[in-house]
């Protein structure tokens, strides 16, 4: 039965996006050639003589990823970066794994709205809505429901349930980009000035210093 969900799980997540925010292509496809030294906005073409169907292969989506972490999440990309043959088609996937009580932070994807369906296990979802309103909209997922993340929005996912969780996400783009809010506030290189974030967050300087010690 989890099989059988994990292959409709693909299919949704593969083929809801339809209208998706990259480029549309224009020609056959524009596999990503990894090794061009020339930079655009996106991936250069390899020669089409040269593409394989290896190009369009992705292996492994069925294979639990490492929780062992702080968050007890593991997200296993299915990007251009990893399936070349997605450049230029505005669309990609991912495999989320929860650990017990694991959650997949805060975070934003600048490029992508996402579409998440469950495959296993209870998951809470939740995105905030942008300012003024902040309205926080939460829900908790069983195996098999479907929701969807508005491009560029704050979200998160936590499991809920008794045991490991799986998620299936597919996304608007060939490089959805994510921005984990802790680590690029609390984390950035070099630090954000203690004071910027003390009257941001409204607490005192230590408690800023505490945080950014953990990453």
């Amino acid at each position: 039965m989890a099989s059988q969900l994990l292959l409709i799980g693909l299919f949704v997540a593969s083929c809801s996006l339809a209208l998706a925010s990259d480029p549309s292509p224009l020609q056959d496809f524009c596999v990503a050639d990894p090794n061009s030294q020339v930079l655009v906005n996106g991936v250069v073409c390899k020669d089409p003589k040269l593409v394989q169907a290896d190009d369009f292969l992705f292996r492994g989506l069925q294979l639990m990823g490492n929780t062992s972490n702080a968050v007890g999440s593991n997200v296993t990309q299915v990007f251009v970066a990893q399936l070349p043959g997605l450049n230029t088609f505005g669309i990609s996937m991912a495999r989320i794994d929860f650990a017990p009580h694991g959650i997949n932070p805060p975070h934003t994807h600048p490029r992508a709205t996402e579409i998440l369906v469950v495959i296993s296990g209870s998951i809470e979802v939740g995105f905030v809505t942008s300012n003024p309103d902040n309205r926080l909209l939460t829900k908790v997922l069983e195996m098999g429901d479907v929701f969807v993340f508005p491009q560029g929005l704050i979200h998160f996912q936590r499991n809920v349930g008794h045991g490991y969780a799986v998620a299936i996400a597919g996304l608007s783009s060939q490089n959805p980009g994510a921005i984990t809010i802790a680590n690029a506030v609390f984390g950035s290189n070099p630090d954000i000035n203690g004071d910027i974030l003390a009257k941001a967050f409204q607490v005192d300087k230590d408690v800023v210093y505490q945080i950014q010690s953990k990453f």
